[in-house]
């Protein structure tokens, strides 16, 4: 196994209270966990990606999107909506730091069509310590359809995941290649980061014409056996590997979807709107 450079600091600050927390873990289904180490933090990660989905609805409802911890726990956890990486990874950082983990901000760019990079601050992912000391690890709640479990940052050689075989691979200037299947996800950045440094990311993404999230609809979900995915009125499920479309007709149709499936309780069905200029 290599080793992962010792040059990068986990960041522990203040947490959540443990109301705070308790209310966080009610809300992903998970139990507190009596110690902070990788069994955890696996558990965690999982019961997460079971029960917050991966959208970008805030985009096209016109709410803001504000990355302060307190505002991303208020969406996450009081609210009961789901987002995207920066949400989800920001909030779910604050979770694990509440629990006793080590956790980093760490930026990456995703590979798109032909191989090529996205913009830097494309992605939040992170870096995880726990009390065991078998990491560092790689969680991640934000990818939308990625690894069920954390990844060993440390580890080149195959991990294998329910999600399919994972591979981090060294590239250029001391970053790291995620590899599913064969195919790079995207380039990690092992240098620490703060919330703040993703403002210009999370603005280009909900802004510009070139960003997927402002030309499409996404709200995902894993499920114990499969993931169900509403794109605009088209939903669609995979169980045991068998993908079903089906599409919803209705406004209630659709908004009875986003409560059945995701949880999620809208007053109006979102629609894709123009990107600002």
């Amino acid at each position: 196994m290599d080793t992962f450079p010792p040059s990068v600091p986990a960041v522990t600050r203040p947490g959540l209270s443990s109301r705070d927390t308790d209310a966080y873990l009610a809300r992903i289904g998970c139990a507190r966990p009596e110690r902070a180490d990788a069994e955890a933090l696996r558990e965690l990660q999982l019961r997460h990606l079971l029960s917050v989905p991966f959208e970008n609805l805030s985009i096209h409802l016109e709410e803001p999107l504000v990355l302060e911890e307190g505002r991303l726990l208020d969406k996450v956890v009081g609210a009961r909506r789901g987002g995207f990486c920066y949400e989800l990874n920001g909030a779910f950082a604050v979770l694990l730091r509440g629990l006793g983990f080590g956790v980093t901000l760490l930026q990456a760019r995703v590979f798109g069509d032909g191989g090529r990079l996205g913009i830097p601050y494309d992605h939040m992912a992170l870096r995880v310590e726990t009390s065991d000391g078998s990491g560092p690890w790689l969680a991640d709640v934000g990818f939308g359809d990625h690894s069920h479990h954390p990844l060993l940052l440390a580890e080149r050689g195959e991990q294998d995941d329910p999600a399919g075989t994972f591979r981090i691979a060294e590239a250029a200037d001391g970053d790291l290649d995620v590899i599913r299947d064969g195919k790079r996800q995207f380039r990690l950045d092992t240098r620490p980061r703060e919330l703040p440094d993703f403002e210009a990311g999370a603005w280009w993404h909900r802004t510009s014409p070139l960003s997927h999230f402002t030309r499409s609809l996404v709200c995902s979900l894993l499920t114990d056996n499969g993931r169900v995915t509403l794109t605009g009125r088209k939903l669609v499920t995979t169980v045991a590997g068998e993908r079903n479309e089906r599409q919803l007709g209705s406004d209630e149709e659709v908004l009875a979807a986003y409560r059945e499936h995701f949880g999620l309780e809208l007053d109006r069905v979102p629609e894709v709107r123009s990107a600002a200029s």
